[in-house]
């Protein structure tokens, strides 16, 4: 009889010790998960009660809470919500949060560390607490410009960056959608509304930001990392003379692109190969120098690196142990190389930054209630990609399509400009292509870095949309 009580008291005190274990983890080590887990409604709920932060774009707010007659003491407002979406996102009952609103949620609830002390001050003093402000790098002007050149029922992403800081001017992709749809009070209006937006419009999703989310393959915008490759190696430079044949069949069947002018030199520099974006010469190289060498390329420019700016961004995908005929198809962005817009700018940036890439941001500051700064951005290398003397070799060949080549639709007379077209098949036979430019200007003192990307488009639709929309941001950059 004993033995059972004992038996049970035991059970009795494991359950216990059990029990005041998952209470302890919750309650102290995984609350700031819980917290801020976009399903958490009962962490939504008591929040909507509090006046959360803004969002800043030249010092003026995008979104912002304002007081409220209805169920909850403040209501999410967005203002340009279609032209911010994908970088504010939203802050809803029935669909949780996300982008800006998710990753900066403890900084606009007012629970970042920064703000304890603040925290402290008002619990003892009884006032409830207040959100911190977060200002973007984003130029309100330009961002309405890029979001505005491409047409709705595209799907687009167009970035603009500084090379030199990493800041993000401008970052804007369609199809968008309002978010003062999903910010209403009621859960079942939000939800109903979700629900529509995404019948609307089936290529949108709401929680994804194309710019950074969407990989796909980059065409011949990866041909900048051929030449890294390759210049790097010795073995080759802007005059040296390739074989440049119409076709190859080793190390896989190619043909060049032909829609230029690669056919009338069957050999021809690399300055020539690189204006015309010739696709055989790079399969051949490729063959020559090796996966390894792609491999070490592709991953100091980022490719398979997790990277928050602070929103999260897919990493890219240079595959791996690939056979020399899957390489080829690599070396002019085909086979399984997957690609974000982002990516493809930092490789842009890289170049125009004498090599070094600056780690791509978008909040420029976090500024308390009482406008105190408590945290201010600053510069910071992402990564050393390649040489000065090798960054300044591929800018001269990135000339050349703007001046005899693929891109000279973006030419702006008296900018000097350096930049790479890039279109990419989906599949044998397929109607649509990935049509893309990255690139920057002015090329000998970069001052802005464009990347340009327009998914499953017919080739013509495509080509008019890139090179010429990228005069049309230079020239209002530059004001030419």
């Amino acid at each position: 009889m004993n033995q059972a009580i004992r038996n049970t008291w035991i059970a009795v005190m494991l359950l216990f010790v059990l029990c005041l274990g998952a209470l302890s983890y919750v309650q102290f080590f995984n609350s700031k998960n819980l917290n801020e887990n976009a399903l958490n409604k009962r962490q939504l709920f008591r929040d909507f009660d509090l006046p959360r932060g803004a969002i800043l774009v030249d010092g003026k707010p995008i979104a912002e809470s304002v007081p409220s007659d209805g169920q909850f003491k403040y209501q999410r407002v967005y203002k340009d919500p279609n032209l911010y979406a994908h970088l504010t996102g939203f802050y809803s009952l029935a669909n949780g949060s996300t982008q800006l609103e998710s990753v900066m949620n403890p900084e606009l609830t007012g629970k970042s560390q920064d703000q304890f002390f603040d925290r402290i001050i008002n619990l003892v003093s009884g006032k409830e607490n207040e959100g911190a402000s977060v200002e973007l790098t984003i130029d309100g002007k330009l961002q309405k410009f890029i979001y505005d050149l491409i047409p709705d029922g595209t799907q687009g992403s167009i970035i603009v960056s500084e090379p030199k800081t990493g800041n993000i001017l401008a970052m804007a992709s369609k199809p968008s959608y309002d978010t003062n749809l999903l910010a209403v009070h009621s859960s079942k209006q939000a939800a109903a509304n979700m629900k529509k937006l995404i019948a609307e419009n089936p290529k949108l999703n709401l929680y994804r930001n194309p710019a950074i989310s969407n990989i796909m393959n980059p065409g011949s915008s990866f041909k900048i990392l051929d030449l890294v490759a390759g210049l790097e190696s010795g073995k080759y430079n802007a005059e040296t003379v390739l074989d440049n044949p119409e076709s190859i069949t080793d190390p896989v069947k190619m043909t060049n692109f032909n829609e230029g002018i690669c056919a009338s030199k069957p050999e021809a520099t690399l300055s020539f190969i690189v204006a015309q974006s010739c696709n055989t010469p790079f399969a051949l190289m490729s063959k020559e120098l090796g996966r390894e060498a792609y491999e070490n390329v592709t991953e100091r420019f980022g490719f398979g690196q997790q990277l928050n700016i602070p929103l999260k961004v897919q990493p890219s995908v240079f595959p791996p142990n690939m056979t020399p005929g899957e390489l080829a198809q690599a070396s002019i962005g085909g086979f399984d190389v997957m690609t974000t817009a982002l990516q493809m700018n930092m490789v842009a940036m890289g170049i125009a930054n004498d090599g070094v890439i600056m780690e791509p941001n978008l909040v420029k500051r976090v500024i308390a209630p009482d406008l105190k700064v408590l945290s201010e951005a600053k510069p910071k290398e992402f990564s050393t990609a390649t040489s000065k003397e090798i960054a300044d070799q591929i800018t001269d060949l990135m000339r050349g399509p703007v001046k005899t080549g693929t891109a000279k639709r973006a030419a702006v007379p008296g900018l000097d400009i350096a930049a790479k077209t890039g279109t990419a098949t989906l599949g044998k036979g397929a109607a649509e292509v990935n049509s893309w430019i990255t690139g920057f200007a002015p090329a000998d003192d970069p001052q802005v870095a464009i990347t340009i990307v327009f998914e499953r488009i017919d080739y013509s639709t495509g080509s008019s949309l890139t090179s010429p929309n990228m005069k049309k941001i230079l020239e209002a950059v530059f004001n030419q």
